[in-house]
């Protein structure tokens, strides 16, 4: 898989090449466990970004499209990855541009903590999804997630678990862990953050408006990650997909919540219900 720098790093989307091998593998392990779940036919990707993952989901039998929200991504997806089929559109993910139960397998990963309001995402999902479809998502665990602005609503296990139950019929839900080793380099990561923050003594990120702590944090975090680069970019640290693995011991400490739903309600969110309960009648 060639290797891409181009994009802007913001900490909302992985890079090759500028993001911690860490969390590259992270990713990486988190899209190898949705192919070993998925069937042939159409399989939707919710938040492809640049698609070196997305990619990764073609196979005989088996058609891929990538969504995302940014332009940019889908012109670099495309751009990489569009001779070796991978079809990439710009779509809302709270308002896919696709017919009802139109995929076999619909993946979101790590993009329904990106929403203040994530039900209308889940709604989604459910909408576009066979009836006899698979849906995975994958989510930082709430209890041992980094600080960061653009993750907007975390989920434990009973939340992740309660949101998918008021749209699927069938949901598995189970953690995907790492070995002691990378655990062990996350909470050093997760160390030296903790020591830049209280840097804020004032709590001032908490204070200003997000969209300032988000155009702070786009700005800062480059400089930390050419900090790292020589300790944590480019395979130094050997941290690969293969130290991370499914369980059922989910835990405070298991890096991320791993959902696999089928039997799609298409119940619409109660948001959605509700304003149209409260539009003005036309005839």
């Amino acid at each position: 898989m060639p290797s891409s720098t181009k994009g802007k790093l913001t900490g909302e989307r992985p890079l090759q090449g500028i993001t911690p091998d860490s969390l590259l593998a992270l990713h990486e392990a988190g899209y190898r466990i949705v192919r070993e779940r998925i069937g042939r036919g159409r399989l939707l990707d919710v938040g492809c970004g640049h698609g070196f993952e997305s990619v990764r989901f073609l196979a005989p039998g088996r058609q891929v499209v990538g969504v995302d929200y940014s332009s940019e991504a889908v012109a670099a997806a495309l751009a990489s990855y569009g001779s070796q089929g991978l079809n990439v559109a710009q779509m809302d993910a709270l308002a896919l541009g696709v017919r009802t139960g139109s995929f076999d397998g619909v993946c979101s990963s790590h993009l329904i903590e990106h929403f203040t309001d994530p039900e209308p995402h889940v709604a989604e999902l459910a909408r576009v999804v066979a009836d006899d479809g698979v849906v995975c998502i994958l989510t930082p665990n709430k209890t041992a997630d980094f600080e960061n602005p653009f993750h907007l609503h975390l989920f434990d296990f009973d939340d992740l678990q309660s949101m998918l139950g008021r749209h699927f019929g069938d949901v598995h839900l189970q953690g995907l862990d790492t070995v002691p080793e990378v655990k062990a380099h996350f909470e050093a990561r997760r160390k030296k953050a903790a020591r830049l923050l209280r840097l804020d003594v004032l709590d001032l990120r908490h204070r200003m408006p997000h969209s300032w702590y988000v155009w702070l944090y786009t700005r800062l975090l480059p400089l930390a990650y050419k900090m790292l680069a020589k300790e944590e970019v480019g395979g130094v640290t050997g941290i690969t997909a293969d130290d991370w693995f499914v369980t059922d011991d989910v835990d405070d400490t298991t890096p991320l919540l791993f959902a696999v739903a089928r039997k799609p309600l298409r119940v619409e969110p109660v948001r959605a219900v509700a304003a149209k309960e409260s539009a003005p009648a036309t005839t």
